[in-house]
């Protein structure tokens, strides 16, 4: 597999900056919802997690999907992929990180870009299910990082056919400093917002639980409330709830550049160079990739977006597209 590879995508005449190629699918895009079961899986810790299944056809491959930073398998493209996964024939089950199924778990845990041993709970536990099935698995963005980290970290130890990661964010300190500039300070502002309001409303059930072991982890956070940018909400609340030292050490042992080059398994990277949540410094080397990983990079495509099409009312999701063919083609 060669380390970089040619792109189909053409944006979208009328979509052609990247900040609507972002913005398009979460204002405009209404997806209807396939059919999903939902499961709770108790984790070894007493808490739970959240996965949604669709397809029941036991006998065909599954995916495993990853949300990004404030999402579930309720976003629109986790929902558009289950659609299109599903009329290639193929089953899929989105884990929805801890605190992102609509419901608050039991202790102060939740997610982050470098928390890998909940997706490695959950593929431990469907492999054990299903044996002989061929598993793959998606990550946007912040699922895209911890899906790489994870990748690299476990080797030969995973039995996959094929892995995608979408606009990854693959030097976090990077990122987050991105975020503070420009128009790009509207995305950090909105995001921000919805996790401050989260942990604050997340201290409040562990107390009206009774459960004051774990809401006094959140409340050694301090106020939220003046926190302005990423370094110093993971400096704050990141750091301090899993152990690291302060955003420094977080960014540095959660990137997920760093891991590529330890990964065993067919894999695909979608970025654009466009992509607002960050800059090109961020983009691997074919150096530091994997001879099975292959970089597939645009020049458009926005984060998360690629979206094509020559009609403003028919808009192509040219991304849904080229994951299901190169997960049907690992397969």
């Amino acid at each position: 597999m060669k380390s970089m590879t040619n792109s189909t995508f053409k944006p979208a005449w009328w979509l052609k900056n990247r900040h609507l190629q972002t913005l398009f699918p979460s204002l405009c895009r209404r997806v209807p919802s396939p059919e999903l079961h939902r499961e709770r899986i108790v984790t070894s810790d007493g808490d739970f997690l959240d996965i949604d299944w669709c397809g029941t056809n036991t006998d065909s491959p599954l995916v495993i999907l990853l949300h990004g930073l404030s999402g579930s398998s309720n976003s629109g493209y986790i929902k558009g992929l289950q659609r299109a996964l599903q009329k290639n024939n193929l089953r899929s089950v989105t884990l929805n990180f801890r605190g992102c199924s609509g419901e608050y778990n039991n202790t102060s845990r939740c997610y982050h870009s470098g928390e890998t041993n909940d997706l490695d709970f959950l593929y431990r536990t469907l492999r054990e299910r299903e044996p002989n099935t061929h598993f793959s698995i998606v990550g946007f963005s912040l699922g895209a990082n911890v899906l790489l980290k994870w990748l690299g970290e476990r080797g030969n130890s995973v039995s996959l056919s094929s892995a995608v990661a979408v606009s990854t964010p693959f030097v976090l300190g990077i990122c987050a400093t991105t975020l503070d500039k420009g128009f790009s300070r509207l995305y950090r502002a909105n995001l921000l917002r919805e996790l401050k309001k989260y942990m604050n409303d997340k201290w409040l059930h562990l107390e009206i639980h009774r459960n004051s072991f774990e809401a006094e982890k959140i409340k050694q956070c301090g106020d939220l409330s003046k926190i302005k940018s990423f370094w110093e909400y993971d400096n704050q609340v990141v750091a301090k709830l899993y152990g690291f030292k302060n955003a420094h050490d977080y960014y540095a042992q959660s990137s997920s550049r760093q891991f590529l080059k330890k990964i065993t398994i067919p894999t695909l990277l979608i970025q654009a160079k466009d992509d607002p949540f960050m800059t090109t410094d961020v983009i691997p080397n074919t150096s530091e990739l994997a001879s099975c990983v292959k970089l597939e990079l645009t020049q458009n495509g926005g984060h998360v977006g690629f979206i094509a099409g020559k009609n403003p009312f028919r808009p192509v999701y040219w991304l849904e597209q080229r994951i299901a063919a190169f997960l049907t083609k690992t397969i």
